[in-house]
């Protein structure tokens, strides 16, 4: 009786410390975050930059990102329109995804020229967004 008790106590004891240590997340990939930006609004961009830098600053290598334009939002990632260039470029350099939507610039006749090289692309905005949402990232939509 006393080892069943015994084992038991471990068993616990072990269950919750793998348990806590799953709550850390601390393991690289562990938070998978897809942002949307339908906005060519400035001040939403800001928002999204101030975001983007408090995620990698409270979780670092353990959160993925991935920031998906569409619509007017694919302004913030034209060459002449951008107001975030220095920021989108910096945290592209710590691995945060920017992605246009080519549906949006067939549809606006924009030319992928006048997208800044830090950008890839996507066929479907929100449909990457749900391709995401699929594998189980979470979802942010900017904006106010």
């Amino acid at each position: 009786m006393r080892q069943r008790l015994s084992l038991l106590t471990l068993s616990i004891i072990i269950s919750i410390s793998s348990w806590s240590q799953s709550l850390g997340n601390s393991q690289p990939g562990a938070h998978k975050v897809v942002m949307q930006l339908s906005s060519n609004d400035t001040l939403v961009w800001k928002g999204l930059m101030n975001n983007l830098r408090n995620l990698k600053a409270g979780w670092g290598d353990s959160v993925e990102i991935e920031v998906v334009a569409h619509g007017p939002g694919v302004e913030m990632l034209m060459s002449a329109k951008t107001t975030q260039l220095e920021k989108i470029r910096q945290f592209k350099s710590m691995g945060i995804q920017f992605v246009v939507c080519e549906n949006t610039l067939r549809e606006r006749n924009i030319p992928k020229e006048s997208i800044i090289p830090e950008s890839g692309y996507v066929k479907m905005g929100v449909g990457e967004i749900i391709l995401k949402q699929e594998k189980g990232w979470t979802y942010i939509k900017t904006g106010f």
